[in-house]
């Protein structure tokens, strides 16, 4: 069955390589980036693949939530039901991560723009959706001053880790507030150390091949061997469904963290 499929971040990396396993089995592929003529190049490339269905592009910057609202705007005026949503955009290492809501850009891009994105889109996503979250093996316990914004972090890789963990959170309270009622909610660690820009750009490796962590995000999306994964936490490492970091298993700071996004998109 041909699905609608809507990829963040999807014109490099994993994102990229997914959208081009999901077009050729003939999916209609709703692709996301930030930058219309990477958008534009990509489409073609999808396009020239076989047996390809519709694809189409959409731009916005996920660390502006303005433009997160009219990427769902944009995509429920096309769309009356989306089957897949696979919150793949994150960023890591960066020389400016201020974003204008004043919340470090890891937060802001990896954690809360997949939250509102989620949350406006799942009035076009029933209980056979599904909403495949990108986290990381990277995870550590959530500052909520930094979430924030009311503290800032100078770590790359501490913002990230706790970004990661956060998003981690949410995916699993969502499972279990919304039940069979909504979507699958699975978060995914695709692979450590994977061949993307991410990884090139923060820790100056060539990395390994992609393909591992596309195949798992494709299986996460449309398998059937994750039709009833909601609240798990998939770990590409071990190949297996596992415990998140200890602090992801806390009902209480899981809501804290729920509760600080609902404040900020609030605003």
């Amino acid at each position: 069955m041909k699905k609608t499929i809507l990829i963040t971040g999807a014109t490099d990396g994993i994102g990229l390589e997914t959208a081009k396993t999901l077009a050729s089995e003939g999916h209609t592929l709703l692709i996301h980036g930030r930058n219309q003529a990477k958008l534009d190049a990509v489409t073609d490339t999808l396009k020239s693949l076989g047996g390809v269905g519709v694809v189409e592009s959409y731009v916005a910057d996920l660390s502006s939530l303005s433009d997160v609202e009219a990427l769902a705007k944009a995509v429920l005026a096309n769309h009356d039901h989306i089957d897949v949503l696979l919150n793949n955009a994150g960023v890591f290492k960066m020389n400016d991560a201020s974003t204008p809501l004043g919340i470090d850009a890891r937060f802001v891009v990896n954690t809360i723009s997949p939250y509102l994105l989620t949350k406006l889109l799942l009035p076009a996503m029933d209980a056979n959706s599904r909403v495949v979250n990108l986290s990381s093996a990277a995870q550590a316990p959530v500052n909520l001053n930094v979430l924030e914004g009311k503290e800032q972090i100078g770590d790359d890789f501490g913002a990230y880790a706790q970004s990661k963990l956060a998003i981690t959170m949410w995916t699993r309270l969502w499972a279990e507030k919304l039940g069979s009622n909504g979507p699958v909610f699975i978060a995914v660690n695709p692979g450590s150390m994977l061949a993307s820009k991410m990884v090139q750009e923060g820790f100056g490796v060539a990395g390994h091949d992609l393909s591992i962590g596309s195949g798992i995000l494709v299986r996460a999306s449309i398998s059937d061997e994750f039709a009833n994964a909601s609240g798990k936490y998939w770990d590409n490492d071990s190949k297996k469904f596992s415990p998140p970091h200890p602090e992801g298993l806390n009902d209480a700071k899981a809501q804290a963290v729920v509760e600080t996004i609902e404040r900020i998109i609030a605003n």
